[in-house]
């Protein structure tokens, strides 16, 4: 079953994907590509800037996730440059790649295997971390139902009509909120593992939850940011709707199995946001894609090389000595 899930959810992807540019295609077809590329030019120096330092801020919060995560498991040998640098690399492949959890425990395996740790605690680490995203995720969405339940009608066509009633939203954003309440309250007072079924969930100790709130709130914050800062000023709903509006597309991508959300993030984005122009509104997106994926794509392919040839060229000193060794017996 599980090798034929391997081949399944690349073909999921790639189906998403398809299908979504047939939805972009249908709604964007009264523009071309020179009206982005003028919205692209319209764009001030400032907003480049300010886009770019978020994307830096985000890329710092997700090596936070690593550095908690070594926390909980005890690590503390491996310095914050060697984890900003296989933090860094990990997201940027999986962001583009598809499949975070698994292309991310390949990458995090290489790297952090070469410091000592075994395949066990590479795996606390890989669920840690993708359990730190999901409770910003989660935290953010509360936060988002219980003090703007109306922006969901933005996403009508996207969510199921009755996400729009107000006090139905509301509701259940005070149901996740109190989701991350009683994590947080296990951990405060060191309550032993919850079990259902399969489904194990282990209560960190109270310094590391927290960090796990800070470090994934922030980096949902800072990613958001990107889009918001790239928008037309004239046009912009506000942060808060474009947060709202982020965790929608941005989870959307994650379920679809898309390489890089493609065509899924930007659709219900397009979806979402009918007052900002369909120029600008694409101009923002494909600049936020170069900003957030294709340039720390770029430079994550640069560390894997020096990483790979640094280790080549220790496993080829240590069999030369070996083989002195044995011409020496």
């Amino acid at each position: 079953m599980k090798r034929v899930l391997d081949y399944a959810w690349p073909v999921v992807g790639l189906v998403a994907v398809a299908f979504s540019f047939w939805l972009l295609a249908r709604e964007l077809r009264a523009i071309s590509a020179e009206d982005v590329l003028a919205a692209m030019g319209a764009i001030a120096t400032w907003q480049l800037a300010a886009a770019a330092a978020a994307t830096v801020a985000g890329y710092a919060a997700l090596a936070w996730y690593d550095r908690i995560a070594l926390l909980h498991l005890g690590v503390e040998h491996i310095s914050w440059t060697f984890i900003t640098l296989a933090s860094f690399t990990t997201y940027a492949l999986s962001h583009n790649i598809g499949a975070s959890v698994l292309s991310g425990a390949m990458v995090r395996y290489r790297a952090y295997s070469s410091r000592g740790l075994t395949a066990s605690q590479i795996a606390v680490l890989v669920g840690l971390c993708t359990f730190t995203f999901l409770l910003g995720v989660v935290l953010l969405t509360g936060l988002v139902l219980i003090f703007e339940p109306y922006v969901l009608a933005r996403l009508t066509g996207v969510l199921p009509r009755f996400m729009e009633i107000a006090p139905l939203a509301q509701a259940i954003g005070a149901v996740l909120l109190a989701l991350v309440a009683l994590y947080l309250i296990g951990s405060l007072m060191g309550l032993p593992p919850l079990r259902v079924r399969a489904f194990r969930l282990e209560y960190p100790r109270p310094a590391v939850t927290l960090r796990q709130l800070a470090a994934s709130t922030l980096d949902l914050l800072f990613t958001a940011a990107i889009v918001y800062f790239l928008l037309p000023w004239d046009a912009n709903p506000g942060f808060f709707v474009v947060l709202a509006v982020f965790l929608a597309s941005f989870s959307a991508a994650l379920i679809s199995h898309a390489p890089g959300g493609l065509g899924v993030f930007e659709l219900v984005f397009v979806a979402a946001m009918p007052d900002v122009p369909d120029a600008e509104l694409l101009a923002a997106l494909v600049l936020f894609r170069v900003l957030y994926l294709l340039i720390p794509f770029a430079f994550s392919l640069v560390v894997v090389a020096v990483f790979e040839r640094h280790r080549l060229a220790q496993a080829l000193k240590q069999r030369a000595r070996s083989l002195k060794g044995r011409k020496g017996e």
